[in-house]
């Protein structure tokens, strides 16, 4: 499943193609992908134009001038393209197509801007939906989301109130999309280590008996931060279904300190722990023993 900074990587390629153009047709070409297509869903984009391309959490979202805003999730497989001419060239260093079967091109937006956006799901577990700007707080599918990572107003304090009545592991309340928004399996992994603390560790540690951060937390921040802004600056991490790129759609998979290493020696300098996996929550966890206590 993309992860924040894959997300983030198609908002950026996707941008210049979309965002001040005029979707001069759309095209749904079959009633559904993970969920029906709604009834109006041409309808309501034919004419309109893209007056911003934003994300929130693992969500894409373009802002319509009619007030409509369309939410696009990539699911497991889904991909976009951008395409300029009948030969299907592809443009922006981090688009280079996933699925080169053109049958599991589901949706098609052909903007003013001369681009065509397409969207490309052989598992059809990806999908799209229109939702009025001014209802989007009450949308289910954002309610409840808790603050994007890299924003302003995530911080060691917030992660820190979030985390204290809690009774779970670490690496669960960082899974959690109400804690905060945007972070998977990869991520949390990633962060965990650079932070030095253990995937085990009960998330309640990060706060004190008075609801302050401690120091765990504040260093946890920073690994957040620091590992999703590499990421991004990577174009993210291209496995399992994502191999199918060229190989330029992200690279941070080489950059990896503990996920999917495991037998491997650890990266901290200084460190003879040797990364180890289990099995947490339903999801695979690496570590290394030694040094995340």
């Amino acid at each position: 499943m993309p992860e924040l900074p894959e997300v983030e990587t198609v908002r950026r390629g996707l941008q210049g193609a979309m965002e001040g153009s005029k979707i001069v047709k759309a095209e749904a070409r079959r009633k559904d992908l993970r969920f029906p297509f709604q009834k109006d869903f041409v309808a309501r984009l034919e004419g309109q134009t893209v007056t911003g391309l934003g994300r929130r959490a693992k969500y894409l979202m373009a802002d319509l001038a009619s007030g409509d805003v369309l939410l696009m999730h990539l699911g497991m497989s889904g991909s976009f393209r951008v395409v300029k001419d009948e030969n299907a060239k592809t443009q922006g260093k981090f688009h280079h197509p996933r699925n080169d079967d053109r049958a599991h091109d589901h949706v098609m937006f052909r903007m003013s801007s001369g681009a065509d956006v397409i969207f490309n799901d052989p598992r059809r577990f990806g999908y799209m939906k229109i939702i009025a700007r001014n209802a989007l707080e009450d949308e289910p599918l954002l309610k409840g989301l808790g603050p994007e990572p890299l924003g302003n107003e995530f911080d060691a304090k917030m992660l820190a109130r979030s985390c204290a009545d809690k009774k779970t592991s670490l690496k669960a309340a960082l899974l959690d999309q109400r804690v905060v928004a945007g972070l998977g399996n990869i991520y949390v992994c990633e962060a965990l280590f650079g932070a030095h603390l253990s995937p085990r560790r009960l998330a309640a540690t990060l706060a004190t008996r008075k609801g302050e951060p401690t120091d765990r937390a504040e260093l946890l921040v920073e690994a957040i931060h620091a590992v999703l802004n590499q990421a991004i600056k990577a174009g993210g991490s291209s496995l399992r279904d994502h191999r199918q790129t060229s190989g330029e759609l992200g690279y941070f998979q080489h950059s990896f300190q503990v996920y999917d290493r495991e037998g491997e020696k650890c990266q901290s300098a200084g460190c003879s722990g040797i990364v180890r996996r289990f099995t947490q929550n339903g999801r695979s966890t690496f570590w290394c023993p030694k040094c995340q206590k």
